[in-house]
């Protein structure tokens, strides 16, 4: 079999973090028409498809979870498909998609935090100035520039939804730090979007799921395939293939660029504005994620 050129995996891997940024301006869209949890289970019920066709191709089957390791899978399930897409589509529903990306950007900065605290890994200086910088630069975001009128205007529901997704997938990171030590990644992604989609099922058909699906648009079909398939089975799949060609270090450094990828997104497709408080906190954000996560 010819080896891909390096090049090609380059290439690849930022198209996968331009899917990504994708999300946010598709999730933008998808939710100012369709309910949040209707969307949610129509998005991960494709790409649970994508993903048990990745394991397929990838083993020759869906491996099985051991009895142990069900319940640890169900909790990744519930976290990071369940609960982040609840606060995902219920956040955009009123907040730009560039913010939204921007606000969520700190995660590996609230990953690496409470890893020193529960894991007791190293978290010195200068990772402790960037989680600062992070979280100061999320402020400005949220509150447009002005930080400190968060004490007397609080934050608005719409972020505080997106905050949500923040924790939710905080979560999600943490549990299956120890939950991929027994099950391969592949495996642990593809049964947790399992368990979550069934999940969101009760959830969505609360939520009017037969009805959204019955007046649901072209453009929202086309969104939802976009989530489902592009953003999350095949860009997880580059994403992937590219740690096994050129490490998690150098692959993990390209996330960065998600959310750049999603302000310029939201401002050419969904005219958005770009503003200075916007480009001064994400610049924050970015800049405190890579001093926190810098080898």
């Amino acid at each position: 079999m010819q080896q891909r050129p390096l090049s090609l995996t380059y290439i690849l891997l930022v198209i996968s973090m331009m899917l990504w940024g994708g999300t946010w301006v598709a999730g933008r869209i998808l939710a100012q028409s369709i309910n949040p949890m209707s969307a949610a289970f129509l998005r991960f019920t494709l790409a649970s498809i994508g993903l048990v066709v990745m394991c397929w191709r990838a083993g020759g089957g869906m491996p099985r979870l051991a009895r142990g390791q069900v319940l640890p899978v169900a909790f990744i399930g519930a976290t990071g498909v369940f609960a982040y897409s609840y606060f995902f589509f219920t956040g955009l529903q009123t907040t730009s998609a560039g913010r939204a990306a921007l606000i969520v950007a700190c995660i590996p900065v609230c990953v690496a935090a409470l890893s020193a605290v529960l894991y007791k890994e190293k978290f010195g200086p200068v990772r402790i100035l960037g989680a600062a910088l992070s979280l100061a630069g999320v402020s400005v975001v949220i509150a447009n520039g002005s930080p400190l009128a968060l004490l007397s205007e609080g934050v608005s529901r719409g972020d505080f939804m997106i905050l949500g997704c923040v924790a939710s997938w905080t979560a999600y990171t943490l549990s299956g730090r120890s939950v991929m030590k027994t099950v391969p990644p592949l495996a642990c992604v593809a049964w947790s979007s399992i368990f979550g989609t069934l999940m969101l099922l009760p959830a969505a058909l609360a939520d009017g799921l037969i009805a959204d699906v019955a007046r649901a648009r072209p453009l929202d079909w086309g969104c939802i395939v976009f989530l489902g398939f592009l953003a999350t089975s095949l860009a997880y799949l580059w994403y992937y293939q590219a740690i096994a060609v050129i490490g998690a270090a150098r692959s993990s450094i390209f996330i960065n660029t998600v959310p750049v990828f999603a302000v310029i997104m939201g401002f050419l497709f969904l005219g958005e504005p770009i503003h200075l408080s916007l480009a001064a906190g994400g610049l924050m954000v970015i800049s405190g994620v890579y001093l926190t996560n810098r080898p």
